[in-house]
């Protein structure tokens, strides 16, 4: 395990990827080295149906010469042909199109001092403890009345992070770990079969729910789900699950995504600076949360990370930039750039969330005589050009401010604008996933039921 903790040998690489660069001929260069290790064991119904260890090491050169720019990647970290390599991109990138916008991060955004987000669990798990962990999680999901059988159960756990080195000065890299548990559980028989799920992911393996537990919720879900009834057709306030109110947050990132918003392929092009969301408001991206499933000390051009506020009091406040976008925008970096080994910086996400309400998930679905409340989004119609929402559903319809029945089958649909401008928040924000966000209620949706 000590030479999978040890970045050493991988940094030197990366420092001789971008010095041959540079002797060829490149104005600027960065090598990225990303090192990934991962275990899984899944079982269904008491057997072991796949155990799975993968791991492996990447290289990535970036060259720019001219105005153009070219990436190569390799996943021979023995040091050999590191000239070659560098002699590849170089003749790449001069047969590329210009670009004015590409080039490394300006030195004055990199990072110089890399804080210590506590990211890794250095012990990974034995197979049979994942075995283990996956077994108890199933025998918790068959144990609740009404469960039939088993959808599955996989426990996973691993080990990556990456180095960046630059031309201009910046060396550094970050390891992290993520181990995870799932299970889902299927009730009934025949054709009135319903599943559900439940997961949780964690940074550190103690910081994972019981597997028992998640059992008992995957099971009490999907017996919940039995018997569902048709609703009528109409237009309905919308109660989102927490489960699935984040992926309203992940819509907003994607449509405020500074590469989006450069190519005009977003319908918040024009909204920066303007209310989108309610006073009060906020979603915020932090890349470094202690223990964040997505928390970097610095982005993939070196970039120092910082808590951004996206929206602002409901105000539409920034978008995410990488140094490429921010030049093209006329603006500058928020430290957001991504990148594999095979790819050149993109802006993305880190840890998002839309922070909490004041008022309980109760008093939230209390509020609604007649509506729909979702616990499961099925297809990705949404358009992120036009704002445009359609998706399909499951969950439970609300009578008299109360869960009275379970639902499927179902469609809503509606404009992400009028959406996000009729949003109210509950109090139940809690840091399970990626992108967070309380139980949300929208307004009016349109619902197309039989």
């Amino acid at each position: 395990m000590s030479s999978l903790l040890d970045q050493s040998a991988l940094s030197a690489l990366a420092e001789r990827l971008v010095a041959a660069a540079m002797r060829a001929g490149a104005d600027a260069a960065d090598a990225v080295a990303v090192r990934s290790v991962s275990l899984s064991v899944s079982v269904r119904q008491g057997a072991v149906e796949e155990s799975e260890r993968a791991e492996g090491d990447d290289l990535g050169l970036r060259v720019l010469v001219d105005g153009r720019q070219a990436v190569v990647s390799t996943s021979d970290v023995t040091g050999a042909g590191i000239d070659d390599l560098a002699a590849r991109a170089l003749a790449m990138a001069r047969a590329a199109p210009r670009d004015p916008y590409a080039g490394l991060a300006e030195t004055d955004r990199l990072a110089t001092d890399i804080p210590d987000l506590d990211l890794l669990d250095p012990d990974l798990p034995s197979v049979a403890r994942l075995e283990q962990l996956a077994r108890a999680a199933e025998d918790a999901a068959l144990a609740v009345s009404g469960v039939t059988k088993s959808g599955g159960a996989s426990a996973s756990a691993g080990i990556g992070g990456m180095v960046l080195v630059t031309s201009h000065g910046f060396r550094a890299g970050y390891l992290g770990s993520r181990h995870g548990l799932s299970m889902t559980a299927i009730a009934g028989e025949g054709t009135g079969m319903e599943r559900d799920y439940d997961f949780t992911a964690a940074l550190h393996a103690g910081d994972l729910d019981d597997a028992a537990t998640i059992g008992r919720r995957a099971g009490e879900r999907a017996v919940a789900r039995l018997n569902p009834r048709k609703v009528p057709t109409g237009r309905f306030p919308v109660v989102f699950d927490r489960r699935v109110s984040a992926s309203l947050v992940r819509h907003v990132a994607a449509a405020a995504n500074g590469a989006a918003i450069a190519r005009k392929t977003s319908f918040l092009q024009d909204k920066r600076g303007t209310r989108i969301m309610p006073a009060g408001m906020r979603i915020v991206d932090d890349p470094l949360r202690r223990r964040g499933l997505r928390s970097r000390p610095f982005d993939a051009e070196g970039v120092a990370g910082r808590p951004l506020a996206l929206v602002d009091d409901g105000v539409l406040a920034s978008w995410l930039l990488d140094s490429a976008t921010a030049r093209e925008l006329g603006l500058a970096t928020t430290g957001h750039a991504q990148r594999g080994a095979s790819s050149v910086p993109s802006p993305g996400p880190s840890n998002l969330h839309l922070e909490p309400g004041s008022v309980t998930p109760e008093a939230l679905i209390g509020g609604v005589s007649r509506g729909l409340y979702v616990t499961d989004l099925i297809g990705s119609g949404v358009n992120l050009v036009t704002g445009d929402y359609s998706r399909g559903a499951a969950g439970f319809w609300i009578e008299n401010g109360e869960r009275a029945f379970p639902v499927s089958e179902i469609t809503i649909a509606g404009h992400l604008g009028d959406m996000l401008r009729d949003l109210a928040a509950a109090d139940d924000l809690e840091f399970r996933y990626g992108t967070n966000a309380p139980t949300l209620r929208v307004e009016g949706l349109t619902v197309a039921g039989q």
